[in-house]
């Protein structure tokens, strides 16, 4: 039997991490842990006013995210996070070697469409712009893969689980998501 693997549901806000992450945990059998409760609160009150974080306000964020999938190694976990930049993405790999990423990547509009339909969260529309432009996709070497976000959440997770399934430590995409006839 395979370990499970710690995963870090990545991408810019709005992508569906919060909503895809514990579906693909439950795929994949193992526990969830929503990434903006590792955010400290002057953090939360930044981006609900409106202010991006910087590198700064988002270290301490990491290392708490990279301390919970320390723990979970050889366990197995699902944590949703942006991981915009590949230092990002070091930071945790550092804490939690075996770390693989699913990014959530899809159309600015249609990302834009979903944030503005969400109730009860802080980040605000007007932050889109900035996570776009501080984006660092998955590189080469980088052990991941980026799924598409259209579709449904069910549809997003089923294909995220089957990438994470086929993955050989090469990032890869997922198949793409059905076209309508």
């Amino acid at each position: 039997m395979r370990t499970p693997p710690v995963v870090v549901v990545m991408g810019v806000a709005g992508t569906g991490k919060t909503t895809v992450g514990p579906l693909l945990a439950g795929r994949l059998g193992v526990p969830y842990a929503e990434g903006d409760d590792f955010h400290p609160r002057a953090n939360v009150a930044k981006m609900s006013a409106g202010v991006p974080l910087d590198d700064d306000d988002r270290w301490p964020w990491l290392d708490a995210i990279g301390g919970w999938a320390h723990g979970r190694a050889g366990l197995g976990g699902v944590v949703s996070g942006s991981a915009l930049k590949r230092s990002y993405r070091d930071r945790l790999r550092a804490a939690a070697p075996g770390i693989v990423f699913v990014h959530l990547t899809g159309d600015r509009g249609l990302i834009e469409d979903r944030m503005t339909r969400r109730q009860g969260h802080f980040m605000p529309t007007a932050l889109l712009d900035s996570q776009f432009a501080t984006l660092q996709p998955l590189e080469e070497d980088e052990r991941g893969v980026a799924v598409d976000v259209s579709g449904s959440p069910e549809e997003i997770a089923a294909r995220a689980a089957a990438a994470l399934d086929g993955l050989d430590g090469a990032p890869r995409a997922a198949p793409a998501a059905p076209t309508a006839r």
